[in-house]
């Protein structure tokens, strides 16, 4: 495959335009588009993977992911503990969404805080929080993480997480020992985002991150990062949700996590991270058939120096430019975390 990848690459790179857009921040971007245009990018604001007290913040470009500035903070953190990971969409009636989860910095095991609610009317200027989410039974704490998509109605449907090996906090028992396992799940709004509940399982024992994608009221999509090699499956479900069925890999070993995104011409885009050792990119592969099949893989940006990276997130502007934001601990040139952004062209 990489002899491959290396001539799409040369070839993508006629028409693109790259930009370290946020510094100093670890990232794992969430890219939304609203209505007037603006892009918001929900972030986790410091330079490393969990070990430091941090926020998840809202930065804003008007030019197209060109330009970033800071808006408001969707989750705050406590002090000794951290607001990271998270899942965000936009609402039916447009406003921004974003659910966030949190750990306590302690040295024992993982700790997980509940999920923060988190909304904003004003293009991620202020927010309202709240911590209105029911967990599915059985578990103490969930995860969220990739894209908020919106079903008919007043409904939502996030995707989260829920490993093993992690306490909820209050939750004193110990974690159990052995290989990592994990199970997703998929929680639905009934009121635009306000609250949530009502957990499916999405995947059960081998599957952690995981993001969503809606086509029609028949077909969803879930791009699901495994424990065990660290590929992407595909799940689909055809009943808004509700049940699951695994449709088989869509990435290799150490590639994930996903990024699922309906182009404007009707196309499906899958954007991961390739995190392997010598081999380190981010990649994109097109289905013409709504995720039935897929073209082969190609690399739209390569992260040479980089011993962190992935974690990408697009959208498509109306002119047709594909926006798609990553992180990175490094490349050639610039020796600090920071959020990447590629503008580029599908052809």
């Amino acid at each position: 495959m990489k002899p491959a990848l290396a001539i799409a690459a040369a070839f993508c790179a006629l028409a693109a335009e790259r930009y370290i857009a946020i510094d100093n921040v670890c990232a794992w971007p969430n890219v939304k588009m609203l209505a007037d245009g603006t892009l918001v990018a929900v972030i986790f604001n410091q330079p490393g993977h969990g070990g430091m007290e941090g926020d998840i913040e809202a930065w804003t470009s008007r030019d197209g992911g060109k330009i970033w500035k800071l808006g408001g903070t969707p989750a705050p953190h406590e002090p000794r503990t951290l607001r990271l990971n998270h899942a965000a969409g936009l609402a039916h009636d447009g406003s921004l969404v974003v659910l966030a989860s949190g750990r306590v910095l302690e040295q024992r095991t993982d700790i997980w805080l509940p999920v923060l609610v988190s909304r904003s009317n004003d293009g991620a200027k202020t927010w309202t929080r709240s911590e209105k989410l029911t967990l599915p039974a059985g578990v103490d704490y969930l995860i969220p993480f990739g894209d908020i998509v919106q079903l008919p109605g007043q409904r939502l449907a996030a995707s989260f997480y829920h490993d093993h090996r992690f306490r909820a906090a209050g939750n004193k028992s110990e974690a159990p020992r052995g290989p990592r396992r994990g199970s997703a799940y998929v929680l639905f709004s009934e009121d635009d985002g306000l609250s949530w509940g009502g957990g499916v399982l999405l995947g059960k024992d081998d599957y952690n991150e995981t993001t969503l994608l809606r086509l029609s009221p028949n077909r969803m999509l879930a791009a699901a990062r495994t424990y065990g090699d660290a590929h992407l499956d595909l799940l689909v479900s055809e009943d808004e949700g509700r049940t699951w069925t695994k449709q088989g890999p869509v990435s290799m070993p150490s590639q994930h996590p996903a990024s699922l995104l309906r182009l404007n011409d009707g196309r499906v885009l899958l954007t991961y991270g390739i995190r392997e050792r010598g081999n380190r990119a981010v990649a994109v592969r097109v289905s013409s058939d709504e995720g039935r099949t897929w073209g082969a893989p190609w690399p739209i940006a390569s992260f040479a120096g980089s011993k962190d990276h992935g974690y990408p997130s697009a959208v498509q502007l109306a002119d047709g430019t594909v926006v798609t934001a990553w992180y990175t601990s490094a490349i050639e040139g610039h020796q600090r975390y920071h959020m990447g952004v590629l503008r580029w062209k599908l052809e």
